[in-house]
This record gives structure tokens, sequence and C-alpha cells, in this order.
């Protein structure tokens, strides 16, 4: 008879992904501070800058400046290059502090030097180590790019770099936050904000907690690699109308991306004790509906011990198709994924 390990010899492997959320510059690091504020248990959170006095201002607790030899802790004022040169030199300690981390999200705003040198490289050096790096761009307003040329030039350059890697590309245009426009400012970036937190938020809880079919973090690094360019979409609606779940994950949504023809895609479903197989049902024909009938299809669901009048969708879609930076940033309304 074979023998088995018993509990105690490998309960201790039974431990949930360590994850982290970094925020590059300005931008990311602001970003990485609301999320703090709204809650992510569990997470660890970064801030990496060239700018010392934003980095002493920042809420997050664990901060790296970077560059200080040549930008003195005053910023990068665009320069990509000095910001890159800073990275080298501090390539090693970057990496001791973010590799122990199984999944790290890193946010960034694209445009100035910071956040546009320091999300491709950092997520490519990740790439090369056991962590799953997820970049997280914010795109400037469409009037930044049209004034000012070097703010392109930095702008396309990153995007160009981070869809060439392949995997995750989160990218958010700021452009289609023009629907909030009768906000006062800090409240639009909050609520962008808030729409980064339910992406971290339910990938973490995705892959952190099991299910009846769990989607754990061995299957998402598998689907990634089979799937090529990938964004992740959530969604909540009432559980009497699934179709229309799968449009608000689609559609209202500030992503800048469009699906190719038959993309791969991982759907979790959270629901309540009172989740039936034929709400199940329902949503994956919506979705397969919606994405025109998807090459591959992975589905995880997990059901809660209560009912509940709400179902959460979080899906990971690849098969990505790229649009240029002014392209994407010319929709003036939130756009949907599924390209018509």
């Amino acid at each position: 008879m074979t023998n088995l390990p018993d509990v105690d010899s490998w309960a201790s492997l039974a431990v949930t992904p360590s994850i982290a959320v970094v925020g590059l510059g300005g931008a990311g690091s602001e970003s990485v501070s609301d999320l703090l504020a709204l809650g992510i248990p569990g997470v660890r959170a970064f801030a990496v800058n060239t700018d010392a006095n934003h980095l002493l201002r920042t809420g997050v607790e664990e901060r790296i400046l970077l560059a200080h030899r040549e930008l003195k802790g005053r910023g990068s004022g665009g320069d990509r290059d000095a910001v890159l040169r800073g990275a080298e030199e501090g390539r090693e300690e970057l990496l001791r502090r973010l590799r122990p981390f199984e999944i790290v999200f890193l946010l960034a705003g694209l445009g100035g030097g910071t956040g546009s040198a320091l999300l491709p490289f950092l997520s490519r050096a990740l790439r090369e180590t056991d962590t799953l790096p997820i970049p997280v761009a914010f795109l400037p307003f469409q009037v930044e790019l049209d004034t000012n040329t070097s703010r392109r030039e930095n702008v396309e350059a990153a995007v160009a770099d981070l869809e060439g890697m392949g995997g995750f590309l989160l990218a958010l245009a700021n452009e289609k936050l023009r629907r909030f426009e009768s906000l006062p400012i800090h409240r639009v970036f909050q609520v962008r904000n808030a729409y980064v937190h339910s992406l971290v938020s339910s990938l973490v809880d995705m892959v952190e907690n099991p299910s009846q079919i769990s989607v754990d973090f061995a299957s998402l690094k598998n689907h990634l690699r089979a799937s090529d360019l990938s964004t992740l979409v959530v969604g909540e609606y009432h559980i009497s109308e699934p179709e229309k779940l799968v449009q608000e994950a689609l559609n209202e949504t500030l992503l800048d991306y469009r699906i190719a023809e038959r993309p791969s895609v991982l759907v979790h479903l959270d629901g309540g004790s009172n989740l039936t197989l034929g709400t199940l049902d329902r949503v994956l024909r919506a979705l397969r509906h919606r994405l025109g009938e998807p090459e591959r299809l992975v589905l995880g669901t997990r059901v809660r011990s209560e009912p509940s009048e709400v179902v959460r969708l979080t899906a990971v879609v690849g098969g990505l198709r790229p649009r240029t930076v002014r392209e994407a940033l010319r929709t003036k309304s939130p756009g949907s994924l599924v390209a018509h």
C-alpha cells in the first residue's frame, strides 16, 4: 500500500499566494494610497519614485527612492532614460523586495518619465523570476498628448514595450473619465482608483479563496501562457439578470482594448447559495455570444453559504487586439471591450 503524507507534513504547503501592489511614480503611488484606504486584506503595498518629497507625503509604508545620485530626489522631469539608468542601478534592490511575492500589481501613470520607464522595466524584470507581474497603466487625457510631443513619445514607447511582452496589461484611459466631468477632480480619480480596487480585489479573491470549482494560481498562470496579451474585467449585478452582468463587465469599463476574434476566457462566478445551474448557464451563454464563441473557456465558481441577490463575475480575457494610443484615447465615452 502506498504511504500517503499525513496532514502535518503537507499542511504548511496550503498557503495563499503572496500579493503586492506597487505604485510607480506620482500617479501610481497616489492610486496605491487610495487602494489601501479602500482595503485589500493581506496585500503588501510599495511606492517607488524618483521624487523624494512625493515619497515622504505618500501614505504607503514601503518606499523606494530611485536614481537619487543623478536626479537628487527631485523627480525625473520626463526623462525616461535617466529613470532607466537609476532602475538598472537599483535593480537588485527592487527585485530583492518584490520577487518574494507571487503576484505583483504595478500601477503607473504614463507620459512622465518615472512611471513610463519603470512599468515596462519592472514588468520585464519580474517576468524573469517566478513572480507574475500585472501592469496597470493610466493613459493621459488626449489634450496632454496633443500638446506635448515628449509626453506622447513616452506613452507610445511604454505601451509598445508592454504589449510586446504579452501576459497581463490593464490599460485605463483617463479620457474615459470625462463622463464624470461634473465631479471635483480629486473625486474623479478616486472613482478610477475604486475601479482599479475592484479589479485587484476580485483577482486576489479568485486565486486566494477555495471554490467549488477553483481557479487557482497555477490555473491563472497556465491560462496566461496560452493566451498572449490579456486583460481583466469584473462586474456585479442582480442574480435575476445574468445577461446584464456580462454586459456590465464588458461595457462599463475604463479599459481601452478591443478583443480579437475567438479569445480565450478564464471566468469565475461568485454568488450565494441561491445561485442556480440555470443562472450559470445563462452567464456562459451570454459570454459566448458577446465574445464570438471563445476558443477556450475555463470556468470557476464559488457558492457562499448564505443566499445573495448579487452575482460577481471576474474574467481574464486573452487574445486582445492591440490599439495605438492615439486611437484608444480618441474614445470620449466609456467603450466596450468587444469589437464591433
